[in-house]
């Protein structure tokens, strides 16, 4: 993990350098103050290898409904990103952050909705015990580093607006869950870093 980037080196105003219109030339970008956030890649030690904690969003919410993610969220004002990123990751399934050493910060991703995420990586130090909030969590699992980090595993796909260009995204299908979108992109350039660009 020594390819990411040290938290003291983070700051708030740094522009994503990969984003959702990076496998959209044909979208325009539009110029706008982007929010800033952070979701928590937590990595466990298992027998089988290590694994990262995923979530499946809860159907109740207004956005995103059921789509799988990381823990995490907007940044609180005076927030940093691995301060957001370990509030989150309690208020949103009971991981305790002093279960959590951070190894780093990866490369920041724009959303189409106007987010700046910044993803903070962590290994789990012990055993997490849970609590998923309902209001936000519909489930929690874990899925293999090994695949997630498998360029193989690691898929162009697209969906058609209505009247508008195909919309294109990185999907990371594992098992029953469908990982796409921010939080596929935010893998796929993590494991770009990590693995010196042996990705395109």
């Amino acid at each position: 993990m020594s390819r990411l980037q040290a938290p003291s080196d983070w700051w708030l105003d740094e522009t994503p350098p990969y984003s959702d219109f990076d496998l959209n030339d044909a979208m325009e970008r539009p110029e706008r103050t982007l929010r800033p956030a952070a979701v928590l890649i937590a990595v466990m030690d298992r027998a089988d290898g290590p694994t990262v904690l995923m979530t499946r969003r809860s159907d109740s919410l207004a956005s995103h409904t059921g789509q799988i993610a990381f823990p995490g969220g907007r940044l609180d004002p005076g927030e940093t990103a691995v301060e957001a990123a370990l509030r989150e990751a309690w208020e949103e399934v009971g991981l305790d952050p002093q279960l959590v050493e951070i190894l780093g910060v990866g490369d920041g991703y724009e959303t189409g909705t106007g987010f700046a995420v910044t993803p903070v990586v962590g290994w789990l130090k012990g055993e997490p015990v849970l609590k998923p909030s309902p209001a936000e969590v519909a489930e929690v699992f874990e899925a293999p580093w090994s695949f997630l980090m498998d360029p193989a595993n690691h898929r162009r796909e697209y969906y058609e607006p209505e009247g508008q260009p195909r919309r294109w995204f990185w999907a990371m299908p594992y098992r029953e869950h469908y990982i796409w979108g921010v939080t596929a992109g935010i893998l796929r350039r993590l494991c770009d870093r990590l693995y010196e660009g042996k990705v395109a």
